[in-house]
């Protein structure tokens, strides 16, 4: 049986790639945060979808800041392969939090591959590398685009990439970098944009929210679906040597398109509903994203199956299921279900 650790399991793809290994048998350990609230609502279901007896799952605390924590923990698991998912990944709140984006996202991954080092551990090591780092890189981007950095998150990931490249080189690490293009899914996080609208799309069809509070509705983006991404992730691990791939539809679409697109299913007016407000710019924006995927394709055997119009679909009917619960509970007389009002 393999052993996999997961930073950031509880995310949107850490939850689809405990899935995935879960169902190829894999024994699954995942590091998350000690708090005051648990917030594992995206992998609690993992404790009773899978029935095999081999198909584990642990949880630890941990760090990204702490080294001494992840040298300890690389020992006491020992995994076989290592997805390093963990990150302050929300571009707008890096401009707000540079310091600590930096730290946490960047700085984090030398101290993974340092506890990889320093422990011993023949672990095949996977960096979540991002389509922010290509920045103003004029379309389409690959693995040959130079990076061109438009945020402190971009920054943070750009050294983080290069660092992979460095120990690669230096240690003889397995260390393979995923520069994933936009993905998304109905376990998005809610601030993130398109979740935000589908979320908000669903609340005002049934009556829970009066508006739609965005930015930049000419930004372009390549979006493809989490669950798919997760499996390019696997395929990186799985080969003979270790490289850099760039995971991506090959499509382009505006934000407003995506706003459009969703009103239009729920039959909304998008014009009587979406509102710009200016605190949802950055202050140095990201024009078009756009992937060329053909390495990957070639090489792990890779596409995209979810077609954007199919994410679309996925992701309204989860928020309009949840929106009817919303709903339901606010018509039995809860009190707070309209906090979705505010500008997050």
């Amino acid at each position: 049986m393999k052993r996999a650790l997961i930073t950031g399991i509880t995310g949107q793809d850490g939850s689809y790639l405990a899935e995935l290994l879960l169902s190829k048998g894999y024994e699954v350990h995942g590091m998350i945060r000690r708090s005051s609230t648990f917030n594992t609502e995206r992998i609690d279901h993992l404790y009773t979808d899978f029935h095999d007896p081999r198909a584990r799952m642990y949880l630890h605390y941990g760090d990204l800041s702490v080294s001494a924590h992840l040298v300890s923990l690389l020992y006491e698991v020992n995994p076989d392969e290592i997805y390093h998912l963990g990150a302050q990944s929300h571009v707008r709140v890096s401009f707000d939090l540079p310091e600590y984006t930096g730290d946490v996202t960047g700085i984090g991954t030398i101290r993974i591959l340092e506890a990889i080092r320093k422990s011993g551990v023949k672990a095949r090591f996977y960096q979540a590398s991002s389509s922010e780092m290509f920045g103003a890189a004029p379309p389409p981007q690959s693995e040959a685009t130079s990076f061109n950095p438009q945020s402190p998150y971009a920054a943070a990931k750009v050294y983080a990439y290069y660092v992979v490249r460095n120990y690669r080189a230096a240690y003889s690490i397995f260390a393979a970098n995923g520069i994933l293009f936009n993905h998304e899914s109905p376990r998005r996080g809610e601030t993130f944009v398109t979740r935000k609208v589908t979320r908000a799309a669903a609340r005002i069809k049934m009556g829970l929210q009066d508006a739609l509070y965005l930015g930049n509705l000419d930004a372009m983006r390549d979006w493809g679906y989490a669950g798919d991404y997760v499996e390019a992730m696997w395929l990186m691990l799985q080969q003979e040597t270790p490289d850099d791939f760039v995971i991506a539809t090959g499509e382009t679409h505006a934000v407003k398109e995506f706003v459009q697109e969703v009103f239009s299913r729920l039959d909304l007016d998008f014009d009587k509903y979406v509102k710009i407000d200016p605190r949802y710019f950055r202050p140095t924006e990201v024009d078009v994203l756009l992937g060329d995927s053909s390495k990957a394709q070639h090489v792990l055997g890779w596409k995209p199956k979810t077609k954007f119009s199919e994410l679309i679909d996925m992701m309204i009917a989860s928020d309009m299921e949840q929106a009817k619960k919303e709903k339901t509970l606010l018509e039995a007389g809860y009190e707070g279900i309209r906090s979705g009002n505010k500008r997050l």
